[in-house]
């Protein structure tokens, strides 16, 4: 019998508006180390990528990127981890996906000691099939290697009938890695054909669009 399609989903920027905590924490993080703040626009970055990473592009020196990465979990866990909000549209358009029998995990890169009590906060966790995050912050981690870790969890897949749902290149490089489609969603916090440019096969503008466009790469038929 064949593997139920399986729809792999990022967290931060595809299902919740997680910028605003994520801001205000990164921003903390750098008032304390008594460095200079980046741009509304350069915090924007920080959705997505692993969060030492984020540091590093950013102008923290290497030698000081494991205290802004301390600093900016003292005020997410303070709070900043809440300051989020699901999407509109997203929870019919995962209600819709599993009754038309589809599995789905959530694939972040957030830690999953966040990852699950965030998804549990908003109701999400009622609504997938798995919560998979990266491990903590001290140990390297991409999105491919999350993404492996839910596969090989689940186990009863196929590349066919498999994709990944997300809002930034990391989402779609994750996917490539291992033979998979990605699709990208505009309503998170992308650049400018970002997408287009990581490899995702399509770019929707709606979960409504989400729902369809998922439905028809998994050869799901009315």
């Amino acid at each position: 019998m064949a593997a139920a399609p399986l729809v792999l989903l990022d967290l931060d920027g595809t299902l919740t508006d997680s910028g605003p905590g994520i801001f205000a924490c990164a921003a903390d993080a750098f008032r304390t180390l008594g460095l200079p703040v980046p741009t509304a626009a350069e915090l924007r970055t920080f959705v997505g990528p692993p969060i030492a990473d984020s540091f590093r592009a950013h102008g923290v020196p290497a030698d000081r990127v494991r205290d802004a990465v301390t600093a900016y979990r003292a005020a997410f866990v303070a709070g900043g981890m809440y300051d989020n909000a699901v999407f509109d549209g997203i929870p019919e358009a995962l209600r819709r996906l599993r009754a038309d029998g589809c599995r789905l995990v959530v694939a972040t890169s957030k830690p999953q000691v966040y990852a699950e009590p965030i998804c549990a906060r908003f109701g999400l966790d009622v609504l997938v099939d798995g919560v998979f995050g990266a491990p903590p912050d001290d140990v390297p981690s991409t999105k491919a290697d999350v993404i492996a870790a839910a596969l090989a969890a689940i186990g009863d897949w196929s590349r066919g009938t498999t994709v990944m749902v997300g809002d930034r290149e990391h989402d779609a490089a994750g996917a490539a890695a291992h033979g998979l489609r990605c699709v990208g969603v505009s309503w998170g916090y992308a650049g400018h054909g970002e997408l287009e440019r990581a490899g995702a096969v399509e770019v929707v503008d709606s979960p409504s669009a989400l729902v369809a466009t998922v439905r028809r790469l998994v050869g799901l038929t009315d």
